[in-house]
């Protein structure tokens, strides 16, 4: 069937005459795709080079959310988002991050309170509040959060595990969504209780196939996509929302309800009226693929133009310095023997294990358990270091670091020697952000000079960089994509336990506490 485009919206579907015609061959046309939460930093690429990756792949509409700028350099950041999002044709909605910071106990970049996001409030590209990851605060009443979620009638949810009464609290609250889900029962009460349900699948969130049982014909209007945290390396090579199409299929979901997942249900989400579907007064943004279960995207027109790659232009990224120490070995010893907190990584998941374990100080690394040193240092008030204990990295040899740590993005370090971890984190600082790998004198580094969070370099270079420290990584013995594990060590609003610069915090408890139980 034929439609025509006028001023860049569906005039109508049927028999047209244009100025400009295309003659598509009877390939197969579908609107445009849209990721219903994102964090555009993760990628670790700025948003024009971003979006020159997920065009291709199309996408012509994400929901962002930029709390990990924002928790670096606060209301500079989202402005700094807002206005690289102008140049480029895909189309960056955002979300205003509602936790900066993630939690009370943290202190990174920035604070934002209600009257910092009200000045953003009727900002073009504003739509709403984005996951408030504060569940105790919305139970407990906090009155800056209240006042925060009172600016907006659209409001994501960031609810890990949360069931019963209080999950009946936190959506009478006003939040209407949840990304975190990761077992079917979870989703499934959260579906009954009214909330939209975004199926998450991203470098280490693999939530995709364990969900996709709650979807079907009549729960579809009420689930999209999602991919959260997708490193460049992953788009790349796997794709976007496209790819979440294509694993849905692949277990065997209805190509006509995955289609619908990644844009209409999306788009009426978020009361994005305008787009979604092939439809009159709609806007004309469209791909063509070349069969619906290989969904192999091969043009993308963005409100009837075709998306031509103009190629990479350097972007201007916001000055953030880092203030951090470099710990001296002797500053990240730690001493006694017992019983331990030991964080347990779990594959394809960003959740962690609360692992208690025999140890002995003076045996660590413990490569045989593989029970390794976690090194928080403070990258804003060089107030030093925190130190804990994880299990699941794998590593033989040598060190991880990385600026990139949600959500206060502090240097995170993993290894199996003080001396490796220290050179690790220096690293990092001098380059002023980046990811390295370090055994001896072997150093592998991408720097993010951008806020310590996204490189400037081409998406190509950024691919081809993080697949060197992959590969270095790999030699050392790590666990797959290492970096985006290491990255979450310090996430204090996901279950079970994390480390800070201060030490080893609790999230079920909600407070820092030793490292050895007894």
């Amino acid at each position: 069937m034929d439609f025509a485009v006028k001023d860049g919206c569906i005039v109508g579907l049927g028999e047209y005459r244009g100025r400009k015609e295309y003659d598509l061959a009877g390939a197969r046309v579908v609107p445009g795709l849209i990721d219903a939460h994102v964090h555009i930093e993760s990628s670790l690429l700025t948003p024009a080079e971003y979006a020159r990756l997920v065009l291709a792949h199309g996408t012509t509409t994400v929901i962002a959310d930029p709390h990990e700028i924002a928790n670096v350099c606060g209301a500079p950041g989202i402005e700094y988002m807002l206005t690289e999002g102008t140049r480029t044709p895909l189309d960056i909605l955002i979300m205003l991050p509602s936790c900066v910071p993630a939690t009370p106990l943290d202190l990174g970049g920035a604070v934002l309170a209600a009257d910092d996001l009200a000045l953003f409030r009727e900002r073009e590209g504003v739509i709403g509040l984005a996951e408030v990851m504060n569940v105790p605060g919305v139970l407990a009443g906090d009155e800056d959060l209240r006042a925060k979620m009172a600016l907006f009638e659209v409001i994501d949810g960031h609810a890990p595990f949360l069931s019963g009464k209080d999950l009946n609290t936190y959506i009478y609250a006003g939040v209407r969504s949840d990304h975190e889900c990761t077992t079917l029962d979870e989703a499934r009460e959260k579906l009954l209780r009214g909330m939209y349900i975004m199926v998450r699948e991203g470098s280490t969130e693999r939530n995709l196939r364990e969900l996709l049982p709650l979807v079907n014909a009549c729960t579809t209007p009420r689930c999209c996509f999602a991919t959260d945290d997708r490193h460049a390396d992953m788009l790349a090579g796997e794709g976007h929302i496209d790819d979440c199409i294509r694993k849905a299929v692949a277990c065997g979901l209805e190509v006509e309800l995955a289609l619908r997942m990644a844009t209409l249900s999306a788009a009426d989400r978020f009361g994005l009226h305008d787009r979604g579907a092939l439809a009159p007064g709609r806007i004309a943004d469209f791909s063509i693929i070349d069969d619906p279960v290989r969904f192999r995207v091969l043009r993308t027109f963005k409100r009837g133009v075709e998306v031509v790659d103009a190629g990479y232009r350097p972007p201007v990224c916001p000055a953030v310095p880092l203030h951090a120490r470099v710990p001296e070995p002797r500053d990240i010893r730690i001493t006694g023997r017992g019983e331990a907190r030991v964080i347990g990584i779990v594959p394809g998941q960003i959740t962690t294990l609360d692992l208690r374990c025999p140890v002995d100080a003076a045996g660590i690394p413990d490569i045989d358990r593989d029970i390794l040193k976690v090194v928080v240092t403070d990258r804003y008030r060089a107030s030093g270091s925190g130190v804990g204990l994880v299990h699941g990295f794998g590593l033989q040899k040598g060190a991880l670091a990385g600026s990139v740590s949600h959500d206060s993005h502090n240097i995170v370090a993993v290894g199996t020697d003080d001396v490796d971890i220290v050179h690790a984190v220096g690293e990092v600082t001098r380059l002023g952000g980046g990811l390295v790998v370090a055994s001896g004198g072997d150093v592998t580094a991408l720097p993010l000079e951008c806020a310590g969070l996204m490189s400037v370099l081409p998406y190509d270079e950024v691919v081809r960089r993080l697949a060197a420290l992959e590969e270095h990584a790999r030699r050392l013995g790590a666990v797959e994509n290492p970096f985006m594990y290491l990255s979450f060590l310090a996430l204090t609003v996901i279950p079970e336990v994390r480390v800070t610069e201060r030490g080893v915090f609790d999230v079920r408890a909600f407070a820092d506490v030793p490292l050895f139980c007894r």
